[in-house]
């Protein structure tokens, strides 16, 4: 059972990390099968405002200049059909290395620098959707983690519950748990 460490934080006021908690429960006869980090391989994405996209001749490349929160602006090659000036979009820097394993560098495309790329669901591993830049809301902050904005860093505990514990299938029941296991109420 899948249980959002989150959660078990709203029902049980414990102020131990995600692998304390795994290793408490362990000791009370659970087995954490898996910590699952939902953000983990996008934590180095950041959000980024275009400011200026002007179409390559001859291409269906679009030449952006966006402010990543870096102090200056990064001139990043886009064939996104939907990018647009004055957008949030999701930008990995160089360095980053995306889902999948692919890991940003600095590059020319038709001539033209890239110093970082900017991302569809798709490429972040959110979903299947490939048929644009994925465009933030106006309330996202250039140059902060796009895991903080989207509210995405979050663990997940992955319990093997034996069939002699159906009071645990519910994150209610888990709660419980954990507020025994700690010597907490439940709220």
């Amino acid at each position: 059972m899948k249980v959002p460490f989150s959660w078990l934080k709203e029902l049980v006021d414990i102020d131990v990390t995600a692998q304390e908690l795994e290793e408490k429960l362990f000791s009370c006869g659970f087995e954490v099968e898996e910590l699952i980090d939902l953000g983990g391989e996008i934590s180095k994405v950041v959000v980024g405002v275009v400011t200026e996209c002007v179409p390559q001749e001859g291409t269906h490349l679009h030449i952006c200049k966006v402010d990543a929160g870096q102090g200056e602006l990064l001139d990043i090659v886009c064939g996104a059909p939907n990018v647009a000036a004055g957008q949030k979009v999701p930008v990995a820097l160089v360095g980053t290395s995306m889902p999948g394993g692919l890991v940003i560098k600095k590059a020319k495309l038709r001539g033209a620098p890239s110093f970082g790329m900017i991302c569809s669901e798709r490429e972040l591993g959110l979903t299947e959707d490939h048929s644009g830049i994925m465009v933030l809301p106006d309330s996202a902050v250039p140059g902060t983690r796009l895991v903080d904005t989207l509210e995405l860093d979050r663990e997940v505990l992955d319990i093997s519950i034996t069939p002699n514990r159906a009071d645990c299938l519910s994150v209610l029941g888990l709660a419980r748990e954990t507020a025994l296991a700690f010597n907490l109420p439940l709220t």
